[in-house]
C-alpha cells in the first residue's frame, strides 16, 4: 500500500506520497507549492531519511516539505 498526504494553506502547498526503500523501510517523494507576487515556487525532491513505517514516512515527508515553506517564506532560501 502506498499512503499519500497533503497539506495547504492560501498560496503554498506541501504533498508527499511514499514508497518502498531499497535498504528496508519507506522514503517519501516531496512536492512542495509556493505562490508569490515574485513568482511561482515547486520543488520535488525525495527525502534521504527512510522511516521504518509508511505513516512515519509519510508525516517525516509533511514535515520537511513545511521546513521548506517556511524558508522560503522567510526568504531565507532562494531557489
Amino acid at each position: 500500500m502506498t499512503l499519500s498526504g497533503k497539506v495547504q494553506e492560501g498560496e503554498w502547498s506541501v504533498s508527499v506520497q511514499t514508497e518502498a526503500a531499497e535498504e528496508g523501510g519507506y522514503r517519501s517523494t516531496i512536492h512542495v507549492r509556493h505562490s508569490s507576487p515574485e513568482g511561482d515556487f515547486e520543488r520535488t525532491f525525495r527525502h534521504d531519511k527512510p522511516c521504518s513505517t509508511e505513516r512515519e514516512a509519510v508525516l517525516d515527508g509533511l514535515r520537511e516539505g513545511m521546513s521548506w515553506i517556511g524558508l522560503k517564506m522567510a526568504r531565507t532560501i532562494k531557489v
